[in-house]
């Protein structure tokens, strides 16, 4: 007998219909001999109706309340499961993050899972019933419910597969697996057979939605093969799972954009020691993450330095930065939200030349200009302005043949 951890997003319980499908779906899956662990996001939009509600009670909720707030949309997801599941003559039972033990740091809203006793639901799966387990959630060593952030429900599965050791976490989404690209942005885009943990890893960071990064970290962490696949079709989606030689052969495997950064450059700024300092101190202070990084050649004791934040931090960062730059005496603070990030990523480009410039010579031939680039061993990724980026994903797909069925993958 195997155990089986699955995951359904909020689209795939966004109704009561949708959650006995679910529940129908999970049953097949027990009765094909397996134990089964099953984590829900709470139904589609409730999440936000929640923090809207909060929203509307004060502009600055505590964390901790908003916390006890937005946890409750799984609560709802995991009860109306079980009630389905027993409807339909199986056993079930549902347990919230505290009760299946899920050990978080303080970090409310964004805490990281530290540890997870798994004897609740080993004692429930001794029961021979299907565990239902709100995702998003756990408490921290006060026994403050805390949650995971966006994307939490997956970090959850993982974990819990990582811990029971379970035979694979079956990640079910509202597509059927992991794509050459965003389908909806080119009609080419093919689904893969699978990809390595590091090339997930990148594609998460870079703007890919089908799953979470820290799930994927985890995954890698404790080598817990995962399966991407759709929660409304029976087809075999996207294995993740550790490198082999077949994916090193592959050049480029996938292109991603991400619209949601924006471009910040502080003109003239004294270079010397500590001004890097001065300047991104009080941005990480303030909570914001820095992406890309370029400072210019200096001239006459002057440089530039541009780099990239999330969009939603940009006004915020504007602010801080106007303020250092009087103190730096640094000319001004530039800023630009219309950019776009596009990426390629394989692990191929670890042992072949010429990929940089096939990247390179494919967007300049579509009139698209380069801002900003950066690297790692296995991607690269160009700053261009945004109304480019859906003529820049389908130039790339196409000048790395990424529609067509690569041996093994």
């Amino acid at each position: 007998m195997s155990l089986v951890v699955q995951k359904y997003g909020g689209t795939s319980v966004g109704s009561i219909e949708k959650i006995r499908d679910v529940a129908r779906r999970v049953i097949e899956t027990k009765k094909e001999g397996n134990d089964v662990v099953v984590v829900l996001s709470a139904m589609a939009g409730e999440t936000d109706r929640l923090i809207r509600l909060a929203q509307e009670m004060t502009e600055t909720p505590a964390p901790r309340e908003l916390d006890v707030l937005i946890s409750t949309g799984e609560q709802v997801s995991i009860a109306l499961f079980s009630m389905a599941v027993q409807s339909l003559g199986y056993k079930a039972t549902s347990l919230l993050g505290f009760q299946a033990t899920i050990y978080t740091d303080h970090s409310y809203g964004r805490a990281r899972i530290s540890e997870i006793d798994t004897r609740r639901i080993m004692e429930e799966i001794r029961k021979d019933k299907i565990v239902a387990v709100a995702g998003f959630q756990g408490l921290d060593e006060q026994g403050n419910i805390t949650t995971l952030g966006r994307g939490g429900s997956d970090t959850t599965a993982v974990a819990i597969a990582a811990a029971l050791k379970a035979q694979v976490c079956e990640i079910f989404t509202d597509v059927e697996g992991v794509y050459t690209t965003d389908p909806r942005v080119c009609s080419k885009a093919r689904k893969m057979k699978k990809v390595s943990y590091e090339e997930m890893l990148e594609m998460a960071s870079l703007g890919a939605k089908v799953l979470e990064i820290r799930s994927v970290e985890f995954a890698k962490k404790y080598k817990v093969p995962i399966h991407v696949r759709s929660t409304f079709t029976d087809k075999e989606g996207t294995m993740v799972l550790p490198e082999d030689k077949s994916m090193e052969k592959i050049l480029v495997s996938a292109v991603t954009y991400n619209k949601n950064e924006a471009r910040i450059t502080i003109t003239k700024v004294p270079d010397k020691p500590g001004t890097a300092v001065k300047i991104f101190t009080p941005i990480s202070e303030a909570g914001v993450v820095v992406d890309m990084i370029i400072q210019n050649t200096s001239a006459e004791g002057l440089t530039d330095l541009t780099f990239t934040v999330p969009k939603v931090d940009f006004k915020k960062t504007m602010g801080i930065l106007k303020k250092v730059a009087k103190e730096i005496k640094a000319e001004r603070v530039l800023g630009d939200e219309n950019i776009a990030k596009v990426s390629i990523i394989g692990l191929g480009m670890r042992n072949h030349a010429g990929v940089a410039t096939t990247m390179f010579s494919t967007l300049a031939r579509e009139g698209i200009n380069i801002m900003m680039i950066s690297t790692s061993e296995i991607k690269i990724s160009c700053v261009i302005d945004e109304k480019y980026t859906e003529l820049a994903v389908r130039a790339l797909h196409d000048a790395f043949h990424l529609d067509e069925e690569p041996h093994g993958r």
